[in-house]
């Protein structure tokens, strides 16, 4: 007999390929379900866990959401009154939205910008004086003269203790030559 009288048993590569294609197949629908078994799951779990916290936190706590629940389990000592206060507080506001879907809405209130901290609070002031290169005119060679302060405030802390850090660093010029403008300190990230 010839190897060509028998054709039908030498498999073929399409053979293979629709053979492994089939098995992957299968093995994808199971990954699947697997993976919709572990969601239902998770599902299942969380929901117990709110419960457990509910029980835990009382009926109030059942307007709080899961991660406001979760945050309360990380707090030690809180009371069923904090409880309660949270729930009374409004829900806290969804992430931000896709550029799109933000043309859907209607523009909201303009943002204030920037606040000024409050009066109240004890201002301790840090002078940043100008290196020495900055004191001497670039083209003289004189003295420069300091004509004011950029001023920066950032609230601070000290424990127990609030106040707020002002920030003032040296602007110089020369008085005889005005070409070459004004020198101020460098802005440091850390003024401590």
């Amino acid at each position: 007999m010839s190897a060509t009288s028998h054709p039908a048993t030498v498999p073929t590569s399409a053979s293979f390929e629709a053979e492994a294609i089939r098995q992957l197949g299968q093995q994808l629908s199971e990954a699947e379900q697997r993976l919709q078994f572990a969601e239902l799951k998770i599902q299942v779990l969380e929901e117990r866990l709110r419960e457990a916290l509910i029980k835990k936190y009382g009926p109030s706590s059942e307007k709080l959401s899961s991660a406001q629940l979760e945050l309360l389990e990380l707090e030690p000592g809180v009371s069923s009154d904090e409880v309660q206060a949270e729930s009374e507080r409004e829900p806290l506001s969804s992430p931000p939205e896709a550029p799109e879907e933000q043309a859907d809405r209607k523009p909201g209130r303009k943002h204030p910008g920037r606040q000024s901290l409050p009066a109240h609070l004890p201002r301790v002031e840090k002078i940043v004086a100008c290196e020495a290169e900055r004191c001497v005119c670039g083209g003289c060679g004189a003295q420069t003269t300091v004509i004011g302060y950029g001023e920066s405030e950032q609230l601070d802390v000290e424990p127990a203790r609030y106040f707020v850090l002002v920030t003032r660093r040296e602007k110089r010029a020369c008085k005889r030559c005005q070409e070459f403008g004004v020198g101020s300190a460098a802005a440091r990230a850390d003024h401590r």
